[in-house]
């Protein structure tokens, strides 16, 4: 039974959608803990009312970001994650900490990548033309948004979108596609090997929901 550590920044909605999963399908696995760099994050409040634990270890208490990266790895290893789940946690990550999870730590980006990196994907997108657009999740490495795919969910950009009108068709998938990730990881169908590439299970490999990736892609 694998143990699951969150992390997030504000309100959390792909946290939630994970534990409402989580609950609803009943997942062979333990979500041991919630933890935010604010301690305003609303997304707190929702898993405490939901009975998970919760900590704050607040950016603001340390000099640099290796000595806050320090601190944070420290409480998370308490609960000896096997996955550590990134669900809006708005921090760029040290080498250090990336690598101390390498293979345990996944993300959720809100483009397909490897195009539209980093911040503003949805501007990004429409200002490049794209018909399609969407979400990705990947293992984390220390290249930013750089990481092994996982599964990606693919959304049309419409005439007429704006930045949140296509933010929220990208999100309503994101809350559909990040669950179902965790729980395959839950599930032992995914595996990052050793040369930095995805395995995935026979069954979810030929998924028609989702752009299922894998393979290091």
């Amino acid at each position: 039974m694998k143990n699951i550590v969150i992390l997030i920044s504000g309100r959390g909605s792909n946290m939630e959608a994970i534990v409402r999963a989580f609950r609803q399908e009943k997942w062979s696995a333990r979500l041991c803990a919630v933890i935010s760099n604010r301690a305003d994050a609303a997304g707190l409040v929702f898993a405490a009312e939901a009975g998970i634990p919760t900590q704050v270890v607040s950016h603001k208490d340390y000099a640099d970001r290796e000595a806050y990266d320090a601190a944070l790895q420290a409480v998370i290893d308490t609960y000896e994650p096997d996955l550590v789940i990134l669900a809006g946690f708005m921090r760029i990550l040290t080498t250090g900490f990336v690598e101390h999870y390498t293979g345990r730590m996944i993300n959720i980006h809100p483009s397909l990548l490897p195009s539209f990196r980093g911040l503003h994907t949805h501007r990004q997108a429409i200002e490049a033309g794209v018909r399609v657009h969407g979400a990705t999740v990947h293992f984390v490495t220390p290249e930013l948004d750089g990481g092994p795919v996982i599964a990606q969910a693919v959304v049309p950009v419409l005439p007429g979108d704006d930045e949140d009108t296509l933010a929220d068709r990208v999100l309503a998938q994101e809350h559909r596609l990040y669950p179902r990730v965790v729980r395959w990881i839950t599930e032992d169908k995914v595996s990052y090997t050793g040369e930095g590439k995805v395995v995935l299970a026979d069954d979810i490999a030929g998924s028609l929901d989702f752009v299922v990736k894998g393979g290091g892609l």
